[in-house]
């Protein structure tokens, strides 16, 4: 039986089923070879090094997410079920979430300019027709929510996806109920609460 040919595409396949198993830190040259069952050499050969690895990996992480926001998100109550959407997806792909976020990114000046890399644009518009909130308020909010659900999303990445989904949750409407009340809103309703990307 003639041997398979390995390709570029194997090799990326094995290395993000390992990385999505096992943590991006165990997609390594020798456990690529051995979840395809060949030498080292032909993974060598489409690997210029292990950082261009990574940043390959990370790029599927990202197309992995866009594909879970896509089926996660309910459009009629878009900044509360962004924020789930994004806490779901720590603990329930702890290590996507790691290979994804922990990424260098491209140099930004300020919070806000580091969240608008991440986060989608349209939410701010969002807020401000679905709060009737100003502009300004409605970025604030958002930028204040952001960084509120990363940092949880962080934590529960971090702990291998152990910690209360429910806990969490709980404490990102504590948070949202803070942060709107300083934008001048009533108590929220239900529909509206949660963080957001």
């Amino acid at each position: 039986m003639p041997k398979q040919k390995i390709t570029r595409e194997m090799v990326l396949e094995a290395a993000f089923a390992i990385a999505r198993e096992q943590g991006p830190e165990q997609a390594l040259v020798k456990s690529i070879a051995q979840r395809l069952g060949c030498s080292v050499q032909p993974i060598y050969s489409y690997c210029d090094n292990m950082e261009s690895l990574r940043s390959d990996l990370s790029q599927m992480a990202g197309a992995f997410l866009g594909q879970y926001l896509a089926e996660h998100v309910d459009p009629e109550a878009l900044f509360r079920s962004t924020g789930d959407a994004y806490l779901r997806f720590a603990k329930e792909e702890p290590n996507l979430f790691r290979l994804y976020f922990f990424r260098r990114r491209p140099p930004a000046s300020s919070l806000a300019e580091l969240c608008a890399q991440e986060s989608n644009p349209k939410m701010a518009a969002f807020l401000q027709s679905s709060l009737g909130l100003g502009e300004a308020d409605a970025r604030t909010l958002h930028l204040h929510m952001t960084i509120y659900t990363m940092g949880l999303s962080f934590l529960l990445s971090a702990s291998g996806g152990n910690l209360s989904l429910e806990e969490l949750q709980s404490q990102m409407e504590a948070a949202y109920t803070a942060f709107a009340g300083q934008a001048g809103l009533p108590i929220p309703n239900h529909n509206q609460k949660g963080a957001s990307q």
